[in-house]
């Protein structure tokens, strides 16, 4: 009778024993079933290219089709392309973006092609986002960046290039007439400038004034008119001026100096210059006319006759200097030096007939004894003058708005040779387009200063922002007519609206930034009118050389002109 309870309960324990050991036994097999986790081969992408360009991750490819892209990306490892996640590979804010994926002998190779037709001028951004996908681990997130090509048909109607020339000539006029300051007539410094007028650029817009009287976009009377009231503006004892040199900036109603900078508040030479030449072209033009019109002649005879040129010398220095204030003397302490827009300061100078500077001070000053010369070759053009590739355009225009340089020539250069090659040397430049700027071609061309997508710079080939103004194309009809068309026809035609107005051309864009400027600069849109009209009749240069104090004063420099 012990011996079967024991029995029982030995069994009750092995049952026991046998249901754990079972269950343990099903546990393991169903284990040792299950395929062990697969470790992913990590992937980075070794080359991204559209249409056979490759491309940094945050960079961009520019002037892609728009009817014919494909993107190629390489991995470092193989990839399976049947295993692509939607939500790993997409185009940004374009989801209307469809694309199939092209079969490639190279294993590590993910081709894509665009299936539709894409919208011009438009950036398109491909993400490639890391993750498990594709049969490898992408540890990386990438980005494949392209702008497509501009649309070039023609956004205005066609017309012949002499309409467009009087076009755009009429249209510009406007900034100087339509927008120029109610009070003074002067010219504004830049649309929204308010009371803010430009002394230099309202000498450009006294000779466009000339150009609407002659292409008659306004009547001999109406120019006059406006003339005389900012002539007599200018000669008010309100009106502010330093030894005869009026500053860069004057308050329109109040004639009040409008400090450019702290310290410059006073006289600004190259400024008076600028307004001198106009103010002179002016006079030649209508010194013949009725006594009213010899009047105003005569004003301008007192304004021309008050500016203390040799004063600029810094006491009895052989340079001329740009700037004197009354609060802070010579502080700017800038000499003017060629080469760049300061040589009609010296013709002026060297022209007065009160206040004088004797050649030497042209010499030693501006021309530093000869070391203003070049003679260095670039792009197979020989540059007489100046700094490497010639520096921004402006130098070959803001002097030569009145002086002439078809035939002007002296010790150290011919002043067209000169203005030909700066030219010919930043058309070329653009066309070869060293840092690969978005639209830079014979169509899309022209350095000089403006405004840009960061503020104001004095572009150049050494000075290259991205930023194409069209005044620097336009301004040089003179010197490069088939160029200067080219440039006019795209800018026009192309980009129409973009960067017409109405005032004309606005200042600037860049096409790589995708930025287009809504600003006018008087000191930008002065030039194209004027140098177009120089180009066409000589207008402003035949009035301004005709004048006999210029004439007295570039003999005595040892100038050779017509």
């Amino acid at each position: 009778m012990g011996f079967f309870p024991q029995f029982i309960v030995c069994n009750k324990m092995k049952t026991k024993f046998l249901y754990i050991l079972t269950t343990l036994s099903v546990i393991s097999f169903f284990y040792s079933c299950k395929e062990p986790p697969v470790l992913l081969s990590n992937a980075y992408i070794e080359l991204l290219s559209v249409n056979g360009k490759s491309v940094a991750s945050d960079g961009i490819v520019m002037n892609v089709p728009v009817d014919s892209v494909i993107i190629r990306v390489i991995f470092s490892t193989e990839i399976d392309n049947s295993k692509i996640r939607p939500d790993k590979i997409y185009f940004t804010n374009n989801e209307e973006v469809q694309f199939d994926i092209l079969t490639t002998e190279n294993p590590k190779e993910l081709k894509i092609k665009l299936k539709d037709k894409l919208n011009y001028y438009t950036k398109y951004t491909l993400n490639i986002n890391s993750g498990e996908y594709m049969g490898v681990n992408i540890i990386d997130n990438s980005k494949v960046n392209f702008l497509t090509e501009l649309d070039t048909t023609p956004k205005f109607p066609t017309i012949s290039s002499d309409s467009l020339l009087t076009l755009v000539q009429k249209q510009t006029f406007r900034y100087f007439w339509d927008y120029a300051h109610p009070v003074s007539g002067l010219a504004r410094e830049r649309l929204g400038s308010g009371e803010t007028v430009t002394t230099g650029g309202s000498g450009f817009g006294l000779m466009a004034i000339l150009v609407g009287i002659e292409r008659g976009f306004i009547s001999r009377s109406q120019g006059y008119a406006q003339i005389d009231k900012i002539v007599r503006f200018l000669n008010r004892p309100e009106t502010d001026k330093f030894h005869g040199a009026f500053p860069h900036w004057l308050n329109g109603t109040t004639g009040k100096v409008i400090p450019f900078s702290t310290k410059d508040n006073g006289a600004d030479l190259i400024e008076t210059s600028f307004l001198m030449q106009g103010l002179l072209a002016v006079q030649a033009y209508f010194k013949s006319g009725n006594p009213p019109e010899q009047a105003m002649c005569a004003i301008i005879q007192q304004l021309w006759e008050k500016v203390e040129w040799n004063w600029f010398q810094k006491n009895g220095e052989q340079k001329l200097y740009w700037h004197w204030s009354p609060n802070y003397n010579w502080d700017m302490n800038m000499p003017i030096t060629g080469w760049n827009e300061g040589l009609i300061a010296y013709v002026l100078a060297a022209s007065s007939p009160t206040y004088p500077i004797p050649k030497r001070v042209y010499d030693e000053g501006w021309a530093r004894n000869g070391a203003m010369k070049n003679g260095n070759s670039y792009y197979g053009v020989t540059l007489p003058l100046g700094e490497a590739y010639g520096g921004p355009l402006f130098f070959a225009h803001y002097s030569f708005l009145g002086l002439d340089p078809r035939n002007l020539s002296d010790t150290y250069a011919s002043y067209w040779i000169q203005n030909k090659a700066h030219t010919s040397i930043n058309y070329k430049y653009c066309v070869a387009n060293p840092k690969g700027y978005y639209g830079y071609d014979e169509n899309c061309w022209g350095l000089t200063a403006s405004d840009f997508p960061d503020g104001y710079t004095a572009s150049s080939p050494t000075n290259d922002q991205g930023t194409i103004t069209p005044s620097a194309a336009l301004a040089s009809f003179p010197y490069t007519p088939v160029e200067s068309t080219k440039a006019l026809n795209f800018f026009y035609y192309t980009l129409g609206n973009r960067v017409w107005g109405e005032y004309g051309f606005k200042d600037a864009f860049s096409l790589s930034r995708r930025w287009f400027a809504e600003s006018y600069l008087a000191i930008d849109q002065g030039p194209i009118i004027v140098m177009i009209e120089n180009y066409r009749t000589g207008l402003i240069w035949n009035n301004f050389m005709s004048c006999p104090d210029v004439k007295a004063g570039l003999t005595k420099l040892g100038f050779i002109y017509r």
